[in-house]
């Protein structure tokens, strides 16, 4: 068996597995402290090859992973933000086509839909260029913790190479997290939820008719939905999420097995969007349906071992923060180096320990968010108390903040984000309860002092 890099001196010498969106932005961290180092991929170049190697939920980015990259290069966020399309909010669509605009932030803040494969090439181009060498079609085999070395195929051969400093992040289908598995050193959940999905492409010249292009489209339909974020191009990405099975014989991806029941699902279900599909039909039997799991891991660090993004703590897409929460693990684990003085077991052992409450939290999270944008969003009392917590932000902008607003627009840790949304549900189920509260005066004078007054007491002002 061949081995590589054993003569290389091992303080020096990082391997990371996966070159995905985490493993590409944690090697710009890495090359830039002076590590050689080395990043193992299954796949092909994604920069040479047209072909899609699977198909994947398009991508919000917002604050965490835009901090996170520039933490790694200043300038990063311009070349990603240069192709990227911001959103302001949601746009919902009824069964019968109305529309309605939920904003995201009562300051005109934004999320930006970025292209998957776009974001990770220009993250392997700036490894690159900074002294990253990448090893594209070395799958990984297995692992052996006692001896610091990964088993790898690349051109029909097993190769074995030394890693006295591993970094796994290669996502929720972790081969590293799976060996170690084997060598009983972690155990992992994988929480799969009835729901799969399925993407669907709306062409630019579909997709110019969709508007606003500055937004999150959304048809919620109570046990399924429909969405569509918005490309560079004006063409958006339409994904479908839809129980596996189901006894209601329409609403489930095993019924739809044929042009027919497709094409009458989409315009009875969706009849605004149904013709926005070139080949719709064509595109849902040939698209995979792919299924949605949250991944639990109980140990992440191993001495100078670690998990980290979806290998240790994978999420469903419905808070859009599965690779800002990677990308932030990136920041992170690059500020406990500096404290821990590039000792990786300290560092590893600390980021572990800390950061694995938050990664639950935002998992939690995210279950939530699937059933509010499902089942909630068109629902009349909800808005309204959404409208109400957006003018309780202006009107105490330090007391009051929603809980999307300190997931998504701040650094606030997302155990925190959740304690704090907790109490300020409590205080809205108080202010929804009143029975003198209706959809049309809550913001007449004495109506809105009388919410404002049990806000102001229970937050302690």
């Amino acid at each position: 068996m061949l081995t590589l890099f054993a003569d290389m001196e091992d303080k020096q010498r990082v391997v990371i597995a996966g070159a995905g969106l985490v493993g590409s932005l944690l090697s710009v961290f890495l090359i830039k402290r002076g590590y050689e180092v080395k990043v193992l991929e299954k796949r092909s170049d994604p920069r040479k090859s047209m072909r899609s190697e699977g198909r994947s939920i398009n991508l919000a980015l917002s604050h965490r992973g835009l901090r996170a990259l520039e933490a790694a290069d200043a300038e990063l966020p311009s070349r990603v933000l240069s192709e990227a399309v911001p959103m302001y909010g949601r746009q919902m669509h009824d069964e019968q086509g109305h529309l309605s605009f939920q904003p995201y932030s009562s300051t005109n803040e934004c999320i930006y839909s970025v292209s998957r494969s776009g974001l990770n090439n220009c993250l392997i181009n700036t490894a690159e260029q900074q002294g990253v060498s990448f090893l594209f079609e070395h799958s990984i085999a297995q692992t052996d913790f006692a001896s610091k070395t990964i088993q790898v195929h690349h051109q029909g051969q097993l190769i074995s190479i030394s890693a006295p400093v591993l970094l796994a992040a290669d996502g929720s289908f972790s081969k590293v997290r799976a060996s170690l598995e084997v060598q009983g050193l972690c155990r992992s959940t994988l929480e799969k939820i009835d729901h799969g999905y399925k993407e669907l492409d709306i062409p630019s010249d579909k997709g110019v008719l969709l508007e606003p292009q500055t937004a999150l489209h959304i048809w919620p339909r109570g046990e399924y939905m429909l969405i569509a974020l918005p490309n560079f191009d004006h063409s958006y990405t339409g994904t479908l999420f839809l129980p596996f099975n189901d006894t209601n014989q329409e609403l489930s991806f095993q019924e739809l097995d044929n042009e027919s029941s497709i094409h009458r699902f989409f315009d009875n279900h969706f009849s605004d969007a149904s013709a926005l599909f070139t080949d719709l039909a064509k595109q849902y039997l040939n698209n995979p349906t792919s299924y949605l799991a949250n991944v639990f891991t109980d140990r992440w660090a191993f001495g100078s071992w670690l998990l980290i993004g979806d290998a240790a703590h994978g999420i469903v897409p419905f808070y859009g923060q599965g690779m800002n929460a990677g990308f932030e693990d990136c920041r992170l684990l690059d500020e406990l180096l500096t404290q821990h003085n590039h000792n990786f077991e300290g560092a590893f052992h600390a980021f572990s320990t800390n950061r694995k409450k938050d990664t639950d939290a935002i998992a939690r999270l995210a279950m939530d968010n699937f059933i509010e944008m499902r089942d909630l969003v068109a629902d009349e009392r909800f808005l309204l108390q959404k409208k109400i917590e957006g003018a309780l932000t202006k009107a105490l902008p330090t007391q009051w903040k929603t809980l999307y607003s300190e997931v998504t627009f701040s650094d606030t840790p997302y155990s925190e984000a959740l304690a704090r949304g907790k109490r300020n549900q409590l205080i809205m189920n108080e202010i929804m309860n009143d029975p003198a509260l209706d959809l049309t005066n809550w913001q007449e004078k004495e109506m809105w002092d009388r919410l404002l007054y049990k806000v102001q007491r229970a937050v302690g002002l």
